[in-house]
């Protein structure tokens, strides 16, 4: 599809590295520690585990065009189907 792939989260260089060897991922993990990806693009936000509140990425998926422009953000992604949904926005992206 002519598009790369690549995962970005807060965790550490050796968490990305075991992450991705656990489940053979295809693509690159990029660090962002300092969640200044996250805050930039606005996925750095509240969240809420058994009623306690915190700090953390809402898992969001942007594609960026041939331009470096943000062409789609599918926002609080939930799993199933995601993969169709974005390999489809991507394959229209090229016609």
């Amino acid at each position: 599809m002519n598009a790369e792939v690549f995962g970005v989260s807060p965790d550490n260089a050796k968490s990305h590295r075991k992450f991705r060897e656990k489940f053979a991922l295809p693509y690159r993990l990029l660090v962002d520690e300092e969640h200044r990806l996250a805050d930039a693009i606005g996925i750095w936000k509240e969240k809420t585990l058994f009623g306690v509140k915190y700090l953390g990425v809402v898992r969001t998926t942007v594609i960026i065009d041939g331009e470096g422009e943000v062409a789609r953000i599918f926002p609080e992604v939930k799993i199933e189907g995601h993969a169709a949904a974005v390999a489809d926005a991507v394959g229209q992206m090229a016609k």
